[in-house]
Formats: C-alpha cells, sequence, structure tokens
C-alpha cells in the first residue's frame, strides 16, 4: 500500500485491503499446526469409542491388541477411575466441551464414548490395536431424538436459570384478531463442523510441568480445566495452540480426550500424541444440535406485524445443563407489540451439543425468516417491502434503540446489485428452458459480543513491533489485523511487526468465538499503543525538535513522531532514550468489569455486549439466492448468492470478504446437503465421504458487500465482528428462492432433489 506523503497524516494500514502475514506459510505448507510436533520418544495414541448408545461395560478382551507389534499400553477407566475429576461445562461456570468424566467409570451415556486409549510406537501400530480391542457391554434402553421413548423434555429456564423468554404484550389474544396468520413448524438437522484440521493433543512432561500442543479456542480454560481434572496447579500446565486449521465452534475449551492422553503421557514417561480419526470427531467434540420452530406470526392487512409467537426445542444431553438458545434474536429482530417465546430442551442419550458458526442464527433464524417470506405472499406484498415495514429503530423486547440499524440499507444494497426488481412476484413463472428460476431473500442479523484480554505489546529501538497474547488464529485473519493495527499506531509498517498468539505463557485473553476475537483484541491493542504513545510523547516535549509541543497531537509515522507542523523526531531515538532494549507495556480491555478480567485469567466465559448496555448493538445483513430446479430430475443449482453486510467498522477487507463469502458457501451446505444422519443413537454418516459439504464448485457466483455502517456508540472502535455474519440467513433465502420456483415451501432441512419430485 503506498503511503501518503504528506508527513502530518498517519498512514491508515487498516481500512485497507491487505494479503494474510501468515498467508505465505500456508500456502507453501511452512505452517505449523498442533500434530506437527514432533518430540523426542513420542509415541502414539488411539482411541476406542462405545459402540452402544447407554449401558455399562462389563469387560475387556485386549490379548489381539496387546499383542499388535508396538503396543506399549492399552487405559481404560479402570486405569484413570479417580485419578480424572468432573469439571463443568464452559457455558456452565467450568472449562469443558462436555461435563462427562472421560474414562471415569465402566457407565456408557452415549454412542461413540471413549473407552480406551490405545498408546503405541507408531500411528499405525495404535490404530491396528484399537481396532482389535474387544470391549463388551450391558446394553440398556436408550432414547437418542425428539420423539424417543425415554426422552426428557424440559423448559430451557429451568435447565437454564439465567435464560429469560423474551416476550411483551398478549401474543396469543393478538394472534386470534389479526387480519393475516401465518403458523407452521420449521426443522433444522444435526450437522457437524468438520474442520479440515483433526481433533488432536500432544502431552509432555518434564518432572511436574505438564506441556500441551492442541488446537483450542480458548487454551485459557484447557490450562485450568486440565489443572481442575488432574489436580495440578494450573502454573505448572503450559498450553501452545499455534495455527489452527479450523474450529467454526468446535475444539471448545476442555476436550474428552486431552486428560486420558496426559495420564498417559505420565505413566509411560514419554510425550504422547493423539490425533482422532475424523469419525470419532463426530462424537468426541460438539455438533449444531437438531432443532424445530413452531412459528405463528399475525399481521394486519398492510403488513403491520401484530403477533409472534416463536416456540422452540433443540436437543440436549443428559448430563450438562447446555442447550442453544436463540428467541432472543428473533424476539427483536421486527417492530412487533406482542411476542411471547417459549424454549425447550430435550435431553437425550447423546454427546453434548455445543457452538457451531452461528449457533443459535442459523436454525433460529432460518424458521423466522421463513415465516416472514410466507407472511409476504399470504399478503401479496414484495419479502423486501414487508420487511421495511416492520423495520424498527429500538428493539421491541428491550425498548432500549439500536447502536445503528443499517437492515435495510443492507436489503437495498443486496437488492440493486442482485437485480431484485427482475424478480417476477409469482411463484412458477420464471424459468430458462427446463430450468424453473427462483429469487429469495432472507435477513441475517447478529449480536455484538466483546470480551476482556490481555496483550503485551513492545517497541524496540530498532523499529520493530511485538504483540504477544494468548488468543488464537483459527484462520480469520487475527494475526494480519494486529500486525495492520500496530503498524498503524506506532508508526511502522506491518511487515515490522511480530504476532505471537496461542500460548498460555502470553497474557491471557478470552475465547474464539462470538465474533469476538476482533473487538476484543484490536481494543486491548489500541489501548496498549496509546500508553507506549503517550510515553514517547512526553519524553520528546522536554527537548529537542519537538521541545514543547502538545503531546496530545504528536503521531507516530514511518519512523518518527510528528507535530502537526511538520517538526519530526525519530522514534529510535525516543525509544532509546527510554530504554535500549525497547519500550513495553500489558494492556488490560475490561469492556464488562474487572471481574470479567479475572475470569479469563482463571480460564471461564467473559463474553459481553456492545454499547455498555445502553443501546442494541447488531450487525446486520441481508442475503439473496438465485436458484434453478429441473423440472424433470429435480436437481436444484444454486448458481448465485449475494449478501450485502453491514459490521460496523471493516478493518481488513480483503480477509472481510473471504470470512463473508466462506460463511455464505457454508449456508448454502446448510440449506441443501449438510445432514447428520442419526440411527439408533449412532451418526451414520461420520465421513467427508457421506457427510456433504458445499464446494466452490456447489456456488459458482458468490458475492459480498460491504455496507457503510458507522456506529460510534457500540464501542471505542465502531467494531462489530463478522465472521458469524455471512452464514445467517442463506439457509432461508435458498428455501425462500425454492418456493418461489417451484410453489413448494420446504420447512424442513436439508432440501434435497425428492422434495422437488
Amino acid at each position: 500500500m503506498a503511503r501518503p506523503t504528506d508527513l502530518r497524516d498517519p498512514p491508515a494500514w487498516l481500512g485497507h485491503p491487505h494479503p494474510r502475514v501468515e498467508g505465505g506459510a500456508k500456502v507453501t505448507g511452512t505452517a505449523v499446526y498442533a500434530s506437527d510436533t514432533r518430540l523426542p520418544g513420542l509415541a502414539h495414541a488411539a482411541l476406542v469409542t462405545s459402540t452402544i448408545p447407554r449401558g455399562r461395560i462389563t469387560g475387556f478382551d485386549l490379548a489381539a491388541a496387546q499383542a499388535v507389534p508396538g503396543c506399549l499400553r492399552i487405559f481404560t477407566h479402570r486405569d484413570f477411575a479417580g485419578a480424572i475429576r468432573p469439571v463443568k461445562h464452559l457455558m456452565a461456570g467450568g472449562y469443558a466441551n462436555s461435563g462427562h468424566l472421560p474414562l471415569g467409570s465402566d457407565a456408557v451415556a452415549y454412542a461413540g464414548q471413549i473407552v480406551a486409549l490405545v498408546v503405541a510406537e507408531t500411528v499405525e501400530a495404535a490404530r491396528a490395536a484399537a481396532a482389535r480391542t474387544r470391549v463388551h457391554y450391558a446394553a440398556e434402553a436408550f432414547a437418542d431424538g425428539f420423539d424417543a421413548p425415554g426422552a426428557e423434555v424440559v423448559r430451557l429456564a429451568d435447565l437454564k436459570p439465567e435464560h429469560h423468554d423474551p416476550r411483551i404484550g398478549d401474543a396469543d389474544d393478538a394472534l386470534a384478531r389479526a387480519d393475516v396468520a401465518v403458523s407452521a413448524r420449521y426443522a433444522t438437522p444435526i450437522q457437524h463442523h468438520n474442520p479440515i484440521e483433526l481433533f488432536t493433543t500432544t502431552c509432555t512432561w518434564d518432572g511436574p510441568r505438564l506441556t500441551v500442543h492442541e488446537p483450542s479456542r480458548y487454551i485459557g480454560a484447557v490450562r485450568h480445566g486440565l489443572a481442575a481434572q488432574l489436580g495440578l496447579d494450573p502454573g505448572d500446565i503450559r498450553v501452545v495452540s499455534g495455527l489452527i486449521g479450523g474450529h467454526f465452534g468446535a475444539k471448545l475449551a476442555l476436550a474428552q480426550y486431552t486428560a486420558p492422553v496426559a495420564l498417559a503421557a505420565r505413566a509411560l514417561g514419554r510425550p504422547v500424541s493423539l490425533v482422532a480419526s475424523r469419525r470419532d470427531g463426530f462424537t468426541i467434540a460438539n455438533y449444531r444440535p437438531e432443532s424445530r420452530h413452531d412459528i405463528r406470526l399475525g399481521a394486519s392487512a398492510d403488513g403491520r406485524f401484530t403477533a409472534l409467537v416463536h416456540e422452540a426445542a433443540v436437543i440436549a444431553s443428559r448430563f450438562d445443563p447446555f442447550a442453544m438458545e436463540g428467541t432472543d434474536v428473533t424476539a427483536s429482530l421486527y417492530a412487533c407489540p406482542a411476542i411471547r417465546t417459549d424454549e425447550r430442551a430435550v435431553r437425550v442419550d447423546r454427546n453434548t451439543p455445543g457452538p457451531m458458526r452461528a449457533p443459535p442464527e442459523v436454525p433460529y433464524l432460518f424458521a423466522l425468516e421463513s415465516a416472514v417470506d410466507e407472511m409476504a405472499v399470504a399478503l401479496g406484498i414484495d419479502p423486501i417491502a414487508l420487511r421495511r415495514r416492520n423495520d424498527t429503530a429500538a428493539d421491541p423486547i428491550s425498548g432500549k434503540p439500536f447502536s445503528s440499524r443499517s437492515l435495510m440499507a443492507c436489503f437495498e444494497a443486496g437488492a440493486e446489485a442482485f437485480g431484485w426488481a427482475t424478480r417476477d412476484p409469482e411463484p412458477g413463472r420464471m424459468r430458462d428452458g427446463p430450468w424453473r428460476i427462483g429469487l429469495g431473500c432472507a435477513a441475517s442479523a447478529r449480536p455484538v459480543k466483546i470480551s476482556p484480554a490481555t496483550m503485551r505489546i513492545h517497541l524496540g529501538a530498532d523499529g520493530r513491533a511485538t504483540v504477544a497474547t494468548a488468543h488464537h488464529e483459527i484462520g480469520n485473519g487475527i494475526t494480519t489485523l494486529l500486525a495492520l493495527g500496530a503498524a498503524e499506531w506506532l508508526g511502522t509498517t506491518p511487515e515490522a511487526v511480530t504476532v505471537s498468539l496461542g500460548d498460555t505463557a502470553l497474557p491471557a485473553a478470552g475465547l474464539s468465538g462470538g465474533s469476538s476475537t476482533t473487538t476484543s483484541l484490536l481494543h486491548t491493542l489500541a489501548q496498549g499503543c496509546e500508553t507506549l504513545r503517550a510515553r514517547l510523547a512526553q519524553a520528546a516535549i522536554g527537548s529537542g525538535p519537538l521541545a514543547g509541543a502538545d503531546p496530545a497531537t504528536l503521531r507516530p509515522h514511518a519512523g518518527d513522531l510528528v507535530a502537526p507542523d511538520g517538526r519530526t523526531c525519530p522514534l529510535a531515538a525516543l525509544v532509546a532514550g527510554l530504554d535500549p532494549n525497547g519500550i513495553e507495556t500489558v494492556a488490560a480491555f475490561t469492556p464488562e468489569g474487572p471481574e470479567a478480567l479475572e475470569a479469563i485469567g482463571s480460564g471461564r466465559m467473559a463474553l459481553g455486549t456492545g454499547a455498555g448496555g445502553k443501546a442494541v448493538s447488531w450487525a446486520f445483513g441481508a442475503q439473496f439466492a438465485r436458484v434453478l430446479i429441473h423440472d424433470e430430475t429435480g436437481e436444484i443449482r444454486v448458481p448465485r448468492l449475494l449478501g450485502a453486510f453491514a459490521a460496523g467498522r471493516v478493518l481488513n477487507p480483503l480477509t472481510a470478504r473471504s470470512q463473508l463469502t466462506g460463511g455464505m458457501i457454508w449456508g448454502l451446505g446448510s440449506a441443501l446437503l449438510e445432514e447428520t444422519i442419526l440411527d439408533r443413537g449412532h451418526y451414520r454418516n461420520a465421513d467427508l465421504a457421506e457427510y456433504l459439504v458445499a464446494t466452490a464448485a456447489d456456488a459458482p457466483q458468490v458475492e459480498a458487500l460491504l455496507v457503510p455502517d458507522p456506529d460510534d456508540g457500540v464501542n471505542p472502535l465502531g467494531l462489530k465482528g463478522l465472521g458469524e455474519l455471512g452464514i445467517i440467513g442463506v439457509n432461508a433465502a435458498i428455501a425462500n428462492a425454492v418456493f418461489h420456483a417451484t410453489g413448494r415451501r420446504i420447512r424442513s432441512l436439508p432440501i434435497r432433489v425428492e422434495d422437488m419430485l
């Protein structure tokens, strides 16, 4: 990027496209991931998982497994019972992705539960021995889904005391008096994250000190959770999580396999590495649970919403008080005077669900945005016009204003670029030979999240800077943003900035999730850079070329500290004068107060919202889909997706568009392809051969528009985060386009060819 020639104008690295600083290592294969860790004497582990959904282990037959050349030892609950202590789920005040105790007893709580850990000299030997391990069970009756006998239905408010079902007015009475009403049930399936990098850990001991190399979205929780599980001092545990090959909500906090691998490494006196199979990844980690949504929407004859009822049910495990919730978003998206919501969890004998990119919004807004489209058809109103008619500047539940509300700006920009005006409103009339054409749209919306963080920033006399924090590079480009921010705020270049992430030896930060990474870390960086700039300015005004200048007006630029009148002083001289080794600070960003900072220091959750509680802060988008459906075969094609997004200040348009278009393609998969098949408690398509994911070939033309969204109220830098925004609403836009093409309303995902025949 060309630097400005006017020395009074600091360079603006932020806000301009910039390639990833770690991109070269990734495309050349030199990037190092956790499973690339090679330690002297490294042994390899493989998992044995349960083949029944519920019951007890009655015995093991290990002879054939132990006879495999290179097999070192097979660990079961008999080895670890009492050695691993229980910890709670991360979102229930604990540290783990599941409160189920790994290898804690002979009880089997779900199919795919870890029942043994095999360790051998090689990966091949470990897997061969695991395949020969025989486990004997006494099976018990189980419930695996919504309608299974024995499934326990509980109010979400009873399962999670902090949950409240949003409601205002008398929605049932308003529905009875509505001029037009829509009532339907919508359903979404089980889906699994399937990151390309598998679930893995490598554990090694140095006396009482444990080092864990593991991809995780919250290494602080891994550290403190392991300490609680194994009875260790957290100071004796180091967790290293460098580049992460995707998590999308998986790799959540402390995994089920880490403590057993750590104990195996201690028992054998050598490092042990586990790279779980993709099939195992379906049960040792989390997933998006299936959901059901009963939506009743009432409106006046002129299209004003008068009533909304959203009753939802999601699957939960027997042993964790955790279930995804989402009516807080659907209840607040549009103006409506009477709203009632009711969320329930159905507890079954399965592993615990967890966040999957845009956890509640993807299923919950599929239901609402499909219902809004049905209402538009019933009223004979254009779907965008109906949304405009029910736009609102304030949250209908709390009455608080939105810090910015750019939903309709997104629809307007998207409609123009997409060519919405060419759409024939009558379903089934647009054609291209044997192909029926459908155009559909839907809203995207997501509340802003922000977390406390700490960060060390160092500026050397050579002009190089270092930024270090115990957060994670998950592929979202945060390394690049931190380099750009430090370059802009310290007057250097991105190439002169070293970013260190993913190590509990660094200053503590929160989890990677909720689209909170940029909002949290860039504010921490800005605060730390401001501290360093203030030190430099104070040093500069005492003597030399900047003597007597107003320190508040001095700005770093291209290696100098610059005054508004053009006077300059080399930063290197100022830094060296303060400390020849460079100057540094540890910044602490505390948007939710000191208690939240203490929480991340102990590995617990601490996600807050923007605008300090004075306003409601959301990011918005509008999704558009063009579908083609063949008359004879029912084949469904999506030749074009377009999204327009308003997400506050965008710091790197290049990586922002990558995040958004990637999410849109994943949203296509959510609509047409992704579904984990459940059969008697087992996930039957637990591989990438039969679990279908969208590829670039499935969406030939995908475009993300960035709609200006200045928002001074959300936080000091006007950041909202956009990592999850791109996937939201795509499934509804495609389903609505399918209806426009065929006149068939598909309310259960994924939409298949057979639905078209």
